[in-house]
């Protein structure tokens, strides 16, 4: 059970204050409400150009990491379809320094053309690199535009193309920083070796005064139900054949989430799983396969993936797919099957509980996704899932119609 207390200043910020005392640590995390589906069609990419400018410096201080690093701290983040998500951790006798320099950003970035030039070809590069360069790594890109017609999920966090980052205009730049880029768009989390009382009001101190800003009213487009499945090919200079088959799954609000994360595992995590038991080991269809899901907060998918063994027609190793979809579709799973995924599951929520950083990060997202304190609901959800609802939850997803399959073909160059 993880105990928080939570405030919420008057300028709209949201505060969420964990006491850990087993630390000598404090993780500030700060998690901004947009994500790569707020962006404009035409000017993608700038949710995660704003993961690099945000550590460009500030009004305040010139240099982000410079005083952070001078007092033992570390930081990072990460930018999804979802959120934008900035953490630190710290000595605990050192916690004011995090807040100053989190504050200081959400007050207000030093927009200077140096620094959008220089992130912009850092991002570019990053494109480049990640996304066209990389065997196999514009799989996303693909992926996206075939299971996605309407909904902003139809890029990826990257962007549609390294030119909307190239010709990123200042203005469009700060105009997009200030729509989301305020305390009423925010969660401010910490967790560590706190005084919540006392920490509250270095809160007030450091967050207080900025202005709220306005509240960005989120209109997005709606994706329409598919109703005949969609293919592509494509041919590219890469190792071995791979294939990538994307259903529509519940999103991380709805009830049947967790059903979708236990069929994913049941399909793919660990040596003894369905696909690799059946297409790995036993028909050496597959050198490697995997199941996940995205768990996004509009609408989810769920993908299944794996590079193709040599010699084997990717289209009989989709048939082996279908047929072991089929199976859970139509055959009750065991309560030993069940028991055995939902306990790997409990486990690692354990393990993450121990973390100061997860605590933080978990709390500022469940906060989004309504209550702080879903944090504590998250094992019983799972546990509640039944053999019923894994057999309704994976007839509702793996619908032929509603497949969206890449075929990822080699050239053997």
């Amino acid at each position: 059970m993880i105990s928080f207390e939570k405030f919420i200043l008057p300028n709209g910020l949201r505060v969420i204050l964990h006491e850990d005392l087993a630390t000598p640590l404090v993780a500030i995390n700060v998690l901004y409400d947009v994500g790569s589906k707020d962006e404009d069609p035409n000017k993608t990419g700038f949710a995660h150009l704003f993961e690099h400018l945000m550590f460009g410096g500030s009004v305040n201080i010139p240099k982000y990491d410079e005083p952070l690093q001078n007092v033992g701290g570390q930081n990072n983040a990460f930018t999804n379809t979802d959120i934008t998500n900035y953490y630190l951790t710290l000595p605990k006798e050192n916690i004011e320094t995090g807040l100053w320099l989190e504050s200081d950003r959400m007050l207000g970035l030093a927009f200077s053309e140096k620094s959008l030039n220089t992130q912009r070809k850092v991002v570019v590069e990053e494109f480049k690199q990640s996304y066209l360069n990389q065997p196999y790594g514009d799989v996303w890109l693909e992926l996206r535009k075939l299971a996605f017609r309407k909904h902003p999920y139809r890029w990826a966090t990257i962007g549609k193309t390294p030119s909307h980052i190239r010709n990123a205009e200042m203005e469009d730049v700060k105009a997009f920083f200030k729509k989301h880029y305020n305390p009423s768009n925010a969660i401010l989390s910490i967790s560590g070796n706190i005084s919540i009382k006392e920490t509250y009001k270095l809160v007030e101190k450091w967050f207080g005064g900025i202005s709220a800003g306005e509240k960005y009213n989120r209109i997005l487009d709606e994706e329409p139900e598919q109703i005949s499945a969609r293919a592509k090919a494509i041919t590219k200079p890469v190792p071995y054949d791979a294939l990538y088959i994307a259903y529509h799954s519940p999103s991380r609000l709805d009830k049947d989430y967790y059903a979708s994360d236990l069929i994913s595992d049941v399909l793919s995590n660990g040596y003894s799983s369905r696909l690799y038991q059946s297409l790995v080991k036993e028909k050496k269809m597959f050198s490697e396969i995997n199941a996940y899901i995205t768990g996004e907060i509009e609408l989810g998918v769920f993908v299944i993936s794996g590079k193709i063994a040599e010699g084997v027609v990717i289209e009989k190793a989709e048939e082996e797919i279908e047929r072991q979809l089929s199976l859970l579709k139509t055959k009750s799973i065991s309560k030993e099957e069940l028991s055995k995924v939902k306990n790997k599951i409990e486990a690692n929520h354990t393990l993450n509980e121990m973390n100061v950083l997860n605590k933080a990060m978990s709390l500022a997202y469940y906060e989004l996704l309504g209550d702080a304190n879903k944090i504590n609901q998250q094992v019983e959800m799972y546990r509640k899932v039944s053999q019923k609802d894994i057999k309704r939850v994976a007839q509702e997803i793996f619908k032929q119609e509603k497949a969206n399959t890449l075929y990822y073909l080699s050239t053997k160059e």
